[in-house]
C-alpha cells in the first residue's frame, strides 16, 4: 500500500467515524488517539498550505463535518447546564 492509499483509507475510516458515532473522535479515548492525530496532523498541513493539491478538497469536506460536530458537542454542553441551572 502506497502512501496515497494509506492517506485515502484514513481519511475514509475518518468520515465512517463520524458518520457512524456523530461526534468527533476523543482525546479521552485512547483507541481514537490515532484519528484525533491524523486530523490535527493533516488540518496543519491544510492551514499551512502544504498540503498536496489533490488532497485539499477532500480534506475540507472533512474539515467542515469536523467543526459542524464540534458545534453540535458545543450546543449539547450548553443545554445540559441549563437544564441543570433551570
Amino acid at each position: 500500500m502506497n502512501q496515497d492509499e494509506r492517506w485515502i483509507k484514513q481519511y475514509d475510516d475518518v468520515m465512517e467515524f463520524l458518520a457512524k458515532n456523530h461526534r468527533n473522535p476523543s482525546r479521552h479515548r485512547l483507541e481514537e488517539h490515532d484519528m484525533l492525530n491524523w486530523v490535527k496532523h493533516n488540518r496543519k498541513l491544510l492551514k499551512a498550505g502544504k498540503m498536496a493539491p489533490e488532497r485539499v478538497e477532500m480534506m475540507g469536506k472533512l474539515v467542515d463535518l469536523w467543526e459542524e460536530r464540534k458545534k453540535e458537542e458545543v450546543r449539547g454542553k450548553k443545554f445540559v447546564v441549563r437544564s441543570l441551572i433551570d
